[in-house]
């Protein structure tokens, strides 16, 4: 597959090779699709909440909702992604 880039992105590589942070742009397209796939993976899994919450309020099941089960709620949220990340290790960082 042949890829072509604007002006900008190759810049923007080049800068990034020149700092270190790659060796080659292809591991530099490479982080960029590793990061596309996470945020398509996190899009499905709020996707896929929404619609059991839909479901579950449909069933007339639900909670309360309080400033400390918001507070819950985005701590879990956050340790869940902090996991996630530690458990999938980048080549390039």
């Amino acid at each position: 597959m042949e890829v072509r880039l604007t002006p900008d992105q190759e810049a923007f590589i080049r800068q990034a090779i020149e700092a270190g942070r790659f060796h080659r742009p292809e591991d530099a397209v490479e982080e960029a699709l590793l990061l596309w796939e996470e945020k398509e993976r996190t899009r499905a899994e709020i996707l896929a909440a929404v619609d059991t919450a839909e479901a579950s309020l449909a069933r007339g099941e639900g909670r309360t909702i309080t400033p400390e089960s918001m507070r819950q709620l985005a701590d879990e949220v956050k340790q869940r992604g902090r996991a996630r990340i530690a458990a999938e290790p980048s080549p390039h960082r």
